[in-house]
């Protein structure tokens, strides 16, 4: 009875180490592996109400839920044309969402940009993401200006380049959105905001943080050094605004931040807690920053992004249906949104950037000495019993 337990257990491992292996080295032939099956997941989660459920677990989950979600969708429709029309469908469904009381119930109304940049800067990558999929009408691209206008009078009116997402409260990544979408605007448009962006991009330069050379986490109402979770976010939208600057502020990040196990919420050499920004915190590292780095590692055109996805799919317990996908078996649904996202990202402004020097393959290593040596111990258990036995026999 025990040798048949143990034969089964070892059969389990040796599917699993196959899995994993697969996983890790064989080629992948779709780009987004997955997104569009993720993405209807999605949809029947959020109809479920897990929007409002993210909406208990941090301040801004039914936003980031849809957002993400509609986002994601563009996407997939700017890299497959075939799909742009429903991919619109589900565009114009998210901002209905993220645009009702509970979308804005949030934010405060009365800051400026209306309900803060957090608000409007997402918002409005949104709109501008219509707009790319080529099927807006009128009424939309109207909206996508009058609030692209409505953002760049609070940049061009404001002291500072970091404006209120919350009352007395500034993070510099939510302007870097907004500054993202103005950038975006006179792409898909007209030029008509680039002094902005400009002025924008010379105001961040001076208020970089000194101990890393990269823009601070939070400035109102203290100034914190830059940290993992706010930087993998500005690295997938800087590109779009200033892609030499972006690259040299992705180069930096990647230096004081990354590292095998995924991106540190605190730069090396330095420590702290987790909060609501990172997510709790393994080993240092924040899960929410490393599934976001994947993101701005593709667009960067770093390699690097080709082993954080394939480590998610080793790790991330991906469940695939026929037509769902999702991961920790569907457990943490703004999870899967915030992978999808990444999963699929692409620059929306800048053209492709130069490729990145990538690592050697011998990262693998270490992964495939973990799959494989359960099953190899097992079955070399088994084969030592049966010697064993076979001996006491010939005895």
């Amino acid at each position: 009875m025990l040798r048949k337990l143990v034969i089964g257990v070892a059969v389990i491992a040796t599917v699993v180490a196959g899995v994993g292996t697969a996983r890790l080295v064989l080629p992948w032939t779709d780009p987004t592996r997955g997104v569009v099956k993720q993405l209807t997941f999605l949809r029947a989660e959020i109809e479920s109400g897990s929007d409002h459920a993210a909406q208990k677990q941090f301040p801004e989950g039914y936003f980031f839920l849809n957002v993400l979600y509609g986002l994601s969708w563009v996407q997939v429709g700017i890299d497959d044309p075939a799909r742009s029309a429903d991919a619109t469908t589900q565009v114009r469904w998210a901002l209905e969402r993220i645009a009702s009381p509970d979308g804005t119930a949030p934010f405060d109304e009365s800051l400026q940009p209306q309900y803060g940049v957090f608000y409007a800067g997402w918002t409005n990558w949104l709109r501008g993401g219509l707009i790319a999929l080529g099927q807006s009408d009128a009424a939309e691209r109207n909206a996508f200006t009058s609030e692209s206008v409505e953002i760049a009078t609070a940049f061009r009116t404001a002291r500072t380049p970091f404006l209120q997402a919350y009352p007395g409260q500034a993070w510099p990544v939510d302007s870097v959105v907004a500054i993202a979408s103005l950038q975006l605007y006179d792409a898909l448009v007209a030029p008509r905001f680039g002094q902005v962006v400009r002025d924008w991009t010379a105001a961040a330069k001076l208020q970089l943080d000194p101990a890393t050379g990269l823009l601070p986490h939070q400035v109102v109402p203290q100034v914190s050094g830059a940290r993992g979770s706010s930087q993998a976010m500005i690295q997938r939208f800087l590109v779009d605004i200033d892609p030499a600057f972006a690259r040299t502020q992705y180069e930096i990040f990647k230096d004081k931040f990354v590292t095998g196990l995924g991106v540190r919420e605190y730069p090396q050499g330095t420590s702290g807690t987790g909060d609501v920004d990172s997510g709790p915190l393994v080993l240092g590292r924040s899960l929410s920053a490393t599934v976001v780095a994947l993101g701005a590692a593709r667009v960067h055109h770093d390699p690097f992004a080709d082993r954080l996805a394939r480590e998610g799919e080793l790790v991330g317990l991906p469940v695939s249906g026929v037509k769902t996908k999702r991961y920790v078996f569907g457990a943490v649904p703004i999870g899967d949104a915030f992978l999808a996202w990444s999963t699929s990202a692409r620059p929306m402004v800048a053209a492709d950037q130069p490729e990145l020097e990538g690592e050697s393959g011998w990262w693998r290593l270490p992964w495939l000495v973990a799959l494989w040596l359960p099953a190899l111990l097992l079955w070399g258990g088994l084969r030592l019993r049966h010697r064993g036995r076979r001996r006491k026999r010939a005895r």
